[in-house]
């Protein structure tokens, strides 16, 4: 096969510390292994072009399967070797998509692979051809072209697909009781919704107006469960805060759930008073001065 065996040849990585359970008794890490390692590489190449991947699939009417996994061996992995693995889209058929792997400890080249994708009717698992949109999207993500787009608007823009990924992350995700996640604001707000290349609404935020003069009060701020740490959220943050701004804002401010608050503090935000509950959830309130 052909391989792609230096660090510079890719743009994406996934790194992985290597464990004690993937090591054999010749102390290197089993072969099997490898083509583990490359599959989850895989699965946060789909995250790094903003895509989850079950929804996505749906959306394109199809999936991908395996056609052929080739791993190329020139050097071992030990326990507790910090690696990364590269993956690159090389080649979009009518039907099969060809990536190369590259497994590196620092610069220096271990394995190579070789992975055969075939688009295919689930239902029937027969080949069918690559949607033209997932080939703009593989060829625009190696080209390095931004792979979401956030855009403001009001409810009747926003509210179907925001609505749908608050509903997925606070109502089902989170048990917040829907009688609480629904008001009067959002007619009102203005919504901030993050979009993938297929569309999708993939995180959301909305900003009314705070508790003071000249202070706007975020909220509903939610990502994806599959793509969060991919800085969808703190696109969605900005583009409320630039919001705000523009109509005169001095301030914002948020009710942050304890676990998002270093989140928040990262970008600028400082806790305010003491922590209480807000839908049985732990929160404190966070400004930020504009």
């Amino acid at each position: 096969m052909t391989e792609t065996t230096r660090k510079s040849d890719y743009r994406f990585f996934h790194r992985l510390r290597v464990r004690w359970a993937e090591v054999d008794m010749q102390k290197i890490v089993f072969n099997a292994h490898y083509l583990m390692y490359f599959d989850t590489a895989i699965a946060d190449y789909w995250r790094a072009m903003a895509l989850p991947y079950e929804e996505a699939m749906h959306q394109l009417e199809g999936d991908l399967y395996v056609r052929k996994a080739t791993v190329d061996f020139h050097a071992s992995a030990r326990v507790d070797d910090l690696l990364d693995v590269g993956m690159k889209c090389v080649r979009v058929g009518n039907s099969s998509i060809l990536f190369h792997g590259g497994l590196f400890r620092g610069e220096d080249f271990l394995v190579g692979c070789e992975l055969v994708y075939v688009f295919a009717d689930p239902a029937t698992q027969t080949s069918k051809p690559v949607p033209p949109l997932l080939r703009e999207i593989l060829a625009g993500y190696e080209a390095g072209e931004p792979m979401r787009e956030v855009r403001t608007g009001s409810w009747t823009e926003f509210g179907e697909g925001a609505g749908a990924l608050r509903r997925s992350v606070f109502i089902e995700e989170q048990r917040v009781p829907k009688e609480l996640e629904w008001d009067e604001h959002d007619e009102g707000a203005v919504h901030a919704v993050a979009q993938n290349r297929l569309g999708q609404v993939i995180a959301t935020g909305r900003l009314v107006a705070g508790g003071t003069p000249g202070q706007g009060r975020i909220g509903r701020m939610a990502v994806h469960r599959v793509l969060r740490g991919g800085g969808h959220g703190a696109a969605v943050l900005r583009a409320l805060e630039k919001a705000a701004m523009a109509r005169g804002d001095r301030q914002v401010a948020l009710h942050a759930q304890r676990s998002a608050e270093d989140f928040y503090r990262r970008l600028g935000y400082e806790a305010y008073g003491e922590p209480f509950e807000e839908a049985g959830i732990a929160h404190i309130e966070m400004r930020r001065a504009l």
